[in-house]
């Protein structure tokens, strides 16, 4: 910054510049008060949250299997299901077990949602309680 010495003709000019100093010190005062008291208030009740842990379910013989090709087909533990009357009727005879085994679904991923709706509603008309869909974990 350069000091501006007026002229005797100048003296009665008016200077329109504005000074920021005081301005500057006072978001200074306010920046560093701030900066203090927020730790202050943002103090929390401590609590000890859960972990993630993902754990591969394990599938149990007594679990069905359906797997959906994209074609639409319907396997029963890799054994084709020849229309959808029939795995009702598989379905059903399962269903009344003691206790229920989970029916878990495998989807292809190029099947039309169709197909695997087709297999739920399926399921739901059987009285089938437990029921799962398969997945691939995503990459790490």
């Amino acid at each position: 910054m350069g000091m501006h010495i007026a002229a005797a003709e100048d003296e009665d000019e008016v200077v329109s510049a504005i000074n920021t100093t005081p301005l500057v010190d006072v978001m200074l005062v306010l920046l560093i008060i701030f900066l203090i008291t927020i730790p202050v208030v943002t103090q929390t009740v401590p609590v000890d949250l859960p972990k993630e842990h993902n754990q591969p379910r394990l599938t149990k013989p007594e679990n069905i299997n359906l797997s959906v090709s994209r074609e639409g087909d319907v396997y029963w533990n890799e054994k084709r299901v020849p229309g959808s009357e029939a795995l009702v009727s598989q379905l059903k005879e399962i269903a009344i077990l003691e206790p229920q085994p989970e029916v878990q679904i495998r989807g292809d991923s190029n099947a039309p949602y169709e197909y695997v709706g087709k297999v739920v509603l399926a399921a739901q008309r059987a009285g089938i309680v437990k029921l799962g869909f398969i997945t691939e974990p995503p990459p790490r």
